[in-house]
């Protein structure tokens, strides 16, 4: 039985269990932004073993004042630097950004219920 995760403010809820049936959407798809702050650059850079210097420059690129995960180009589509294909997921998902640790718990979605469904199998009615 899976755990349905639901937040306050939100008219729908997420169960995780979905996740294996996705081909992460939500780490693929169409080009945007992953933000992350120098705590997350931080982190990241220690968990693969790389300088905060020799992270930002292979895998991060600014955006205005802040900085962003690099994306990879295939085909039509773009997916996160940091997802693997093979494994269906994310090779730093212990300390990836809050970014994606808060999805699908974002405000942009308060009023876009059927566009987050579109993307994230695990998003269900509240209940």
């Amino acid at each position: 039985m899976s755990n349905i995760i639901k937040q306050n403010g939100y008219n729908y809820s997420f169960d995780p269990s979905a996740c294996s049936l996705c081909s992460a959407r939500c780490c693929t798809g169409e080009s945007g932004y992953i933000h992350v702050n120098n705590q997350e650059i931080e982190n990241i850079a220690q968990y693969i073993d790389l300088s905060v210097d020799e992270f930002m420059q292979k895998y991060l690129f600014k955006n205005g004042y802040k900085y962003s995960i690099k994306e990879r180009k295939m085909s039509e589509s773009y997916e996160c630097a940091f997802y693997d294909r093979a494994s269906n997921g994310c090779v730093i998902y212990e300390v990836r950004p809050a970014q994606c640790r808060t999805f699908p718990f974002w405000d942009y979605f308060k009023a876009r219920v059927d566009e987050l469904k579109l993307e994230c199998p695990g998003v269900v009615d509240a209940s």
